[in-house]
């Protein structure tokens, strides 16, 4: 019997990818507990706190794109903990990696739910929480193409959202020092 012999096909554009990694990086968090940070650590301090996790987040991103260079795997970058520490230490980054996934998309969802119902204050949280996953999940089973497009607006609304609050906080600023 003859081997089937599949390519892959690419569905996402340059686009698509650029708007994911910058919406991908921005998170209802961002929103919800910046105001909450400036008031504990002072802005200096939270653009310090914000520095750093950057310069570290950089590095790790450096550290695997170096090894996915040099040893492609087909896999997470939990193979690499597998592979140069031991099993036990791969299967835990990947569980630990999981569940922080988990998590982070859980307390995603309440807080978008949270910050509907600013505009719809009668509105149960979970409603929205729920509302956000059915569109969340809907739009990942259905095409990669389908994904892109969504991932693409909603990455662009979360950029846009921050461009304007920042050129609305620059405008207040300059017209309060004249």
């Amino acid at each position: 019997m003859a081997a089937q012999h599949e390519t892959l096909k690419r569905k996402m554009e340059s686009r698509h990818l650029l708007m994911i990694s910058l919406g991908g990086v921005i998170g209802t968090g961002l929103f919800l507990s910046s105001g909450y940070t400036i008031h504990e650590a002072g802005p200096i301090g939270t653009i310090l706190a914000y520095a750093i996790g950057a310069v570290v987040v950089y590095l790790v991103m450096l550290c695997l794109g170096e090894l996915s260079v040099a040893m492609p795997e087909t896999g997470s970058f939990h193979v690499y903990a597998d592979r140069f520490i031991g099993p036990g230490t791969g299967f835990t980054v990947a569980i630990l990696y999981w569940l922080t996934w988990t998590v982070a998309l859980g307390s995603e969802f309440t807080a978008a739910g949270l910050m509907m119902r600013k505009w719809f204050p009668d509105s149960p949280t979970w409603v929205w929480s729920l509302l956000f996953m059915v569109v969340i999940v809907v739009s990942n089973a259905l095409s990669v193409r389908f994904f892109a497009e969504t991932e693409f607006w909603f990455s662009s609304i979360k950029v846009v959202a921050i461009i304007a609050s920042s050129s609305w906080v620059a405008w207040r600023l300059s017209g309060s020092f004249t």
